[in-house]
C-alpha cells in the first residue's frame, strides 16, 4: 500500500469486540470534536449487493467472517478518497476516527503509510451475553438481520478475540493505547475517552 498525495491521514482508531460500542462512542467523539467517523461496516453494507464487491462482502458477512485484507484496505482506499473529493472529509483539518478498520495484523501493516496513529482506544466488557444482547437490539433497530443468527455473533466474537485483538500485540507504540470500560453507560463511556484525549480532539 502506497503513500498518496492525501495521507498520512492523522487517525484514532477503536479496537472493541462486536456490542463494545465503538460506533456510538466514535460518533460522538466525532461531533464533540468536528473530526470524521468512519465505520468499515458501513462502507461495506452500503456496497450494492448486486455488484461483484457486493456478492463478495455479504457472502464472507453472512457467516461472521472477515472480508480479505487486499479487498478490504483497496474498498477502504477508495472510499476515503471519495470523500475528500467529493469536500465531505477534511485531512488537513480533521482527525479520521476509524471504528472497524484495521482487523487484522496485514491490515494494520497495509495501513502504516496511508495512517498517522494519534491513539488507540480499546473497547474492554468481559460480559459475553451482555455484548450479544447489545448486538441483537441493535440489529433489530438497524435491520441488521446477519447480527440476529447467534451462530454468526459467536463466529464474529472468535474472530476478534483470535484475528483482530492481536493487532494490539505490537502493531503499535504502547504508548498510544488507551482502554475504557465499555459496560458502562455510553455518557460515562464518552466522558472517560474525552478526558482522556481531549489533546487529540
Amino acid at each position: 500500500m502506497t503513500k498518496t498525495a492525501f495521507s498520512p491521514f492523522r487517525s484514532l482508531l477503536l479496537f472493541g469486540p462486536p456490542g463494545s460500542g465503538k460506533g456510538t462512542l466514535g460518533k460522538l467523539l466525532a461531533q464533540a470534536g468536528g473530526h470524521y467517523h468512519l465505520s468499515s461496516g458501513d462502507i461495506f453494507r452500503g456496497l450494492d449487493p448486486e455488484s461483484e464487491l457486493g456478492r463478495s462482502y455479504f457472502s464472507y458477512a453472512q457467516r461472521g467472517l472477515l472480508v480479505p485484507d487486499e479487498l478490504t484496505i483497496s474498498i477502504f482506499t477508495n472510499f476515503v478518497h471519495g470523500l475528500i473529493t467529493t469536500n465531505r472529509f477534511f485531512p488537513s483539518k480533521q482527525l479520521l476516527i476509524l471504528d472497524g478498520i484495521p482487523r487484522t495484523k496485514p491490515q494494520a501493516s497495509m495501513l502504516n503509510e496511508l495512517l498517522r496513529v494519534e491513539k488507540v482506544v480499546i473497547l474492554d466488557i468481559e460480559n459475553e451475553q451482555k455484548l450479544f444482547e447489545r448486538v441483537r437490539k441493535r440489529a433489530l433497530i438497524e435491520k441488521r438481520f446477519d447480527d440476529t443468527d447467534p451462530k454468526v455473533l459467536s463466529t464474529r466474537l472468535r474472530v476478534y478475540r483470535e484475528e483482530t485483538a492481536l493487532i494490539l500485540d505490537g502493531s503499535y507504540d504502547r504508548n498510544l493505547l488507551v482502554s475504557f470500560q465499555a459496560d458502562q453507560k455510553p455518557f460515562q463511556v464518552l466522558n472517560d475517552a474525552l478526558t482522556a484525549l481531549g489533546s487529540i480532539l
